[in-house]
């Protein structure tokens, strides 16, 4: 296969402003998004937000200790606390919830003006053709400044967080164009609203300060409550001004500006944008040559295509938002959703297609935090009563739950960390990580045993009272027993147990005891039922996640009938409200399709017509204008792919051709 030349027909091409749809540069680490300028021109021409974000940076209004759970309500379920609901404690519940969010970093970009030394209008700037090399990470963006032509070159260092700029253009010379770099207030400007796409320009409440200059470099020291970072900014022709408490501006005075902008915790690095171009090309011809790689190429299926480059491009923008050493949020460095806080349930969806696609090393570095916050994922475990490390939903990067109406009762996350550490093993065979991340597989493990709860009259071990199931809209009192979490402890527990064996661990009775003998999901009128008591799955029930599929496509589905289940996707296709459903429905849908042996069924559902099923041209999964970014549709696309390309081959109609994809999805 010619990759090269497969990855770059898929190349994002934007001719006109995208405006939910900005292209991006990043690391794992960090990234940024642009408008048609290659820098942050024009944020107010754009729905979704020009970012620039990092793992590291993050922010707590007031400082870090300002509130704890302890300072909101909780609600008990069978003796277990959880902080579900605010009450007289709002300020304290929506400050928990908020805080802490990750750093809008700075948003730099272009001032035009024209002959008299006026700013130049929004309509006088034009875009002509912007391009992201996907096999060099180098951005290119060509467009008109009052008739003038102007190309910008951006791209990001794959090891820091630093992007190099160079720019060519004959206004250059006259003064005609300068460099703005500002930066917005980290305080949040709705306490409320978790997707936070506006930017907060007070001047409030944090400061920028030059603390060294020189003629071709500033450093800046930015400070706000207990969280302080650097910036610096070093270029090669002109002058750079703080013109305000929080706004620079560069003004070249030579017709090619070649600058670079980095942001640390600590120490920042200093390279040439030269270096950051070249490392960058370096970077991704590594990542695409040596991973595994697909095409469908020759396919008569006119949607072959489509789905190519569906799947080109979230290999990249996962790669970019969420092959970093902590979770990603489920917007990456885009902007904040859910105040810039990840989910752990969604964790999987964002990393599991790291190591199918050969590329389990980039899963392996958020494998890691895992055990930086076991302590309190322990004392989460035994404030509740049961043993073992009982993993959060909502968190920020020091670990601690999040209150919410639900989030504190979603457990489908529990066993995450047990199959990723397995894909991680199957794919490399190391021992090394069985080592490393055992306490994590067998702390998680002892929770889940501990969880489940004796059902004496049936005989059997149940999930729930206390419960909300991965499709959220059932309540704690009254779930018991969904489909997809009971399979994901029979599975997740199996796990441990051969992780027992192979370390020569002696094998804890209690999860062969609960393995053994617990519930299996209740069937009604030849289907599955949400959870066991939820007589109106099909009628008032049918939104949000149709997750009593995942039990038997996500998982392996040991406690599940084929033809109950193959009954039961059918109707979730006909009678589903998929207007509320979510980007990762779609595929989760195809992978029970594909082990039902419905090829064209799964290619149906992976590209079915509709709103939060669409794939924009820089390749994100929108959901609406509040979300118009959602990284678990891109993840969960490239495991269903995964999964067909190695486990049952595509339906007739399609040529595909593979190399480097691991079969270790059981």
């Amino acid at each position: 296969m010619d990759r090269k030349k497969i990855v770059s027909k898929h190349s994002p091409v934007v001719t006109g402003v995208e405006p939910r749809a900005p292209l991006s540069i990043g690391n794992g680490e960090f990234g940024m998004s642009v408008d048609f300028t290659g820098l942050q021109t024009f944020p107010n021409r754009y729905v979704t937000p020009l970012s620039t974000q990092s793992n590291w940076g993050w922010h707590a209004t007031g400082g870090s200790d300002r509130f704890r759970l302890d300072d909101v309500k909780m609600q008990y379920y069978d003796g277990a606390p959880y902080p579900l609901f605010p009450e007289d404690r709002e300020e304290a519940y929506h400050w928990l919830r908020q805080n802490p969010h990750r750093l809008q970093l700075g948003q730099i970009g272009f001032l035009f003006y024209d002959e008299d030394g006026e700013l130049l209008s929004l309509e006088e700037v034009v875009p002509v053709k912007q391009q992201l090399d996907l096999w060099s990470g180098v951005m290119e963006s060509e467009f008109l400044a009052n008739g003038e032509k102007i190309t910008v070159k951006t791209a990001c260092a794959p090891s820091d967080d630093l992007i190099g700029v160079s720019v060519t253009s004959s206004l250059l010379e006259t003064g005609r164009i300068a460099v703005q770099l500002a930066f917005p207030s980290p305080n949040m400007t709705d306490q409320k609203w978790e997707n936070t796409l506006a930017l907060n320009w007070e001047e409030t409440g944090h400061q920028t300060e030059v603390v060294e200059q020189s003629d071709q470099f500033v450093k800046l020291k930015r400070v706000m409550d207990d969280t302080t970072y650097t910036v610096g900014w070093s270029w090669n022709t002109g002058e750079v001004k703080q013109i305000n408490d929080h706004q620079l501006v560069l003004t070249p005075d030579e017709g090619t500006l070649a600058f670079t902008l980095s942001f640390s915790e600590d120490k920042l690095v200093e390279k040439s944008v030269n270096e950051v171009f070249d490392e960058s090309s370096e970077h991704w011809e590594s990542f695409w040559t040596n991973g595994g790689f697909l095409t469908f190429e020759g396919s008569k299926d006119p949607r072959a295509d489509e789905l190519e480059r569906r799947m080109i491009l979230s290999q990249y923008l996962l790669a970019v938002h969420s092959g970093g050493s902590v979770p990603p949020q489920e917007t990456g460095y885009m902007y904040n959703s859910w105040f810039g806080e990840f989910h752990l349930e969604m964790h999987w969806w964002h990393a599991a297609h790291f190591p199918l696609w050969g590329r389990s090393s980039i899963l392996e570095k958020s494998m890691g935090w895992y055990l930086d916050i076991l302590p309190k994922a322990y004392q989460l475990a035994e404030s509740q009563g049961y043993q073992g490390a009982r993993w959060p939903k909502m968190v920020g990067v020091e670990g601690e739950q999040t209150p919410s109406p639900i989030a504190p009762g979603l457990i489908w996350q529990q066993p995450h960390p047990i199959f990723l550490a397995e894909l991680c093993y199957q794919a490399e065979k190391d021992e090394t990580i069985l080592q490393n991340l055992s306490d994590v597989v067998f702390a998680s493990a002892d929770f889940m045993a501990s969880f489940a709860s004796y059902d004496e009259e049936h005989g059997v071990y149940q999930l729930g009272p206390g419960l909300i199931p991965a499709q959220e809209n059932h309540q704690m009192e009254d779930s018991v027993n969904p489909p997809y979490e009971l399979e994901y402890w029979y599975f997740g527990l199996g796990i441990a147990l051969e992780w027992c064996e192979r370390l020569g661990k002696d094998v804890p009775e209690k999860w062969v005891d609960v393995r053994e003998n617990i519930a299996r999901p209740r069937v009604k009128d030849g289907v599955y039922l949400a959870h066991r008591d939820c007589e109106n799955t099909f009628t008032e029930k049918n939104h949000d996640h149709p997750s009593m599929v995942a039990a038997y496509g996500v998982l392996s589905g040991e406690l599940i009938d084929r033809d109950v289940m193959l009954e039961t996707l059918h109707k979730v296709k006909e009678e589903w409200q998929w207007e509320t459903a979510w980007g990762w429905d779609f595929p989760m849908c195809a992978m029970t399709a594909t082990r039902l042996g419905e090829l064209e069924l799964a290619v149906d559902f992976l590209l079915m017509d509709q709103v939060k099923n669409t794939y924009l041209v820089n390749g994100h999964n929108y959901q609406h204008d509040a979300l118009t970014v959602y990284l678990p549709g891109n993840g969960a696309l490239l495991i269903a792919v995964a999964m067909l390309a190695t486990k049952t081959g595509f339906p007739e109609g399609w040529t595909i051709q593979q190399e480097g994809l691991k079969d270790i999805y059981r």
